[in-house]
């Protein structure tokens, strides 16, 4: 019975250290989804941006340029 008592509280011990590490990689996981959502964010405004002024730039070309 002590035996089986030990086995079950080192498998207990075991189960708590995933536990944490499983929780630590979750946590950085999410840190790096909201960088990389931001990331993504601060992309698509720039493309936004280089839209806008290559549509600037192609209205004051001349006639028949393209």
């Amino acid at each position: 019975m002590n035996a089986d008592l030990i086995t079950l509280e080192e498998k207990l011990s075991q189960l708590i250290a995933l536990y944490q590490l499983l929780r630590a990689e979750n946590l950085e996981l999410r840190q790096a989804l909201v960088r990389s959502q931001d990331d993504n964010q601060q992309l698509q405004e720039n493309m936004e941006l280089a839209k806008h002024k290559l549509l600037a730039l192609i209205d004051r070309l001349p006639e028949g340029a393209i």
